[in-house]
């Protein structure tokens, strides 16, 4: 499996939900279970039922975590030296060309994603088009709701 960009701060997100999950969530699924079983018939047990697919999930997301950990290049944005260039981590300043309005993104590895926080996926349009570039370029980007052109204002590595 090819490794797994992710920044530091993402990969402690994913670390304490692995715990969770398995500290949590896996001894809550299995108590789940265990009171299922003693209700006697598991043929039309909803309950039991319902516990064992919920085990599933937990299980399933446990080792999808454990996977992605394992492959994982973790890449502190604070340690980058770029030249100025974005990359991974970075954090960029930009001014939509067409409306004039200003946004600041970070480029950041797919499970960290959360547009409200500012955070872009490294696979997203966006990032496609920004990675490489400098402060002064101007990019475009073709999106979903059509092509935009941005002007990168500054990158920063914080």
């Amino acid at each position: 499996m090819a490794t797994i960009p992710l920044t530091r701060r993402g990969a402690e997100l994913l670390r304490e939900e692995l715990h969770r999950l398995k500290s949590v969530e896996r001894p809550a699924v299995i108590n789940a279970i265990a009171e299922a079983r003693a209700q006697g018939d598991l043929s039309e047990n909803a309950e039991y039922e319902a516990a064992r697919e919920r085990q599933g999930f937990v299980e399933g997301r446990i080792g999808e975590i454990e996977t992605k950990l394992a492959n994982a290049q973790v890449i502190d944005p604070a340690q980058l030296d770029a030249d100025g260039r974005v990359v991974f981590g970075a954090t960029v300043d930009l001014e939509d060309l067409g409306s004039g309005q200003q946004a600041t993104w970070q480029i950041v590895g797919d499970d960290e994603a959360d547009i409200k926080a500012g955070m872009v996926s490294v696979s997203s349009p966006i990032a496609r088009a920004l990675i490489g570039r400098s402060a002064g370029d101007t990019v475009e980007v073709r999106a979903p709701g059509g092509v935009r052109e941005y002007e990168i204002l500054d990158v920063r590595y914080q």
